[in-house]
């Protein structure tokens, strides 16, 4: 592009339906970027993606749900209609079904939040919310920007957890951004590691999807090709 910089040279990627693929690499590899381009908030320069056989140009098509880094509740409501609001989306503002809502709060651990705002919850449990949020746009394709990323490592655990069992339970297909190889071993079931040359450098399938066990060797592979990324 001219007077811009080229982030991705000759990248090839593809995600197969009801995986959850993170994308790992080291900051300005341009893994936010890739993630925006996935969910059609920028324009590739050249190229295409494509979601099934679809264009991600044709936005009536688009069966994705987006979560990033911050949870962007919206603070006059309450947690039960944040929820609401993606359910409303759905449904082209039409009226959402309050046991559904309700249901949703219920089967993901944190209906006991459902008349909190968001400023009378935790960091983590915001950043449920935002993604059962996104649960209830009925999504085929969750995308998430290192959602975890502010939280302490208690918490992050947990959360990174809680979001493997919660992606199972919707067979959803996921694409998760992050910095972090620990957090990649957990959540997902396969690996790209993203350089800086703007090309994915290697893939793992990972034989420890969902456990916070994974195998030394394994992990040490990893950690040596991130540090060369």
């Amino acid at each position: 592009m001219p007077g811009g910089r080229v982030l991705f040279d000759d990248l090839e990627l593809s995600v197969r339906a009801g995986e959850s693929l993170v994308l790992l690499g080291p900051s300005g590899a341009g893994k936010s970027t890739l993630l925006r381009l996935l969910a059609g908030l920028e324009e590739p320069a050249a190229g295409e993606l494509r979601v099934g056989s679809t264009d991600t140009g044709d936005d009536r098509a688009h069966p994705y749900a987006v979560v990033f880094q911050k949870p962007l509740l919206y603070p006059w409501l309450s947690v039960r209609e944040n929820v609401a609001l993606g359910g409303r989306f759905r449904a082209l503002r039409g009226r959402v079904d309050p046991a559904h809502v309700d249901g949703l709060l219920e089967h993901f651990g944190i209906a006991e939040l459902a008349d909190s705002r968001p400023d009378q919850i935790s960091g983590g449990q915001a950043q449920r919310v935002a993604v059962v949020r996104a649960a209830a746009t009925r999504p085929e394709i969750l995308l998430l920007d290192e959602p975890f990323s502010a939280l302490d490592p208690v918490t992050r655990a947990d959360s990174q957890r809680w979001l493997v069992g919660v992606t199972a339970d919707l067979g959803v297909t996921t694409v998760m951004v992050t910095h972090d190889v620990d957090e990649a071993l957990v959540v997902g079931s396969r690996i790209a590691l993203l350089g800086s040359s703007g090309r994915v450098q290697q893939e793992w399938t990972n034989p420890s999807h969902g456990s916070t066990e994974s195998d030394p060797a394994f992990r040490d592979s990893i950690l040596a090709a991130y540090r060369t990324a």
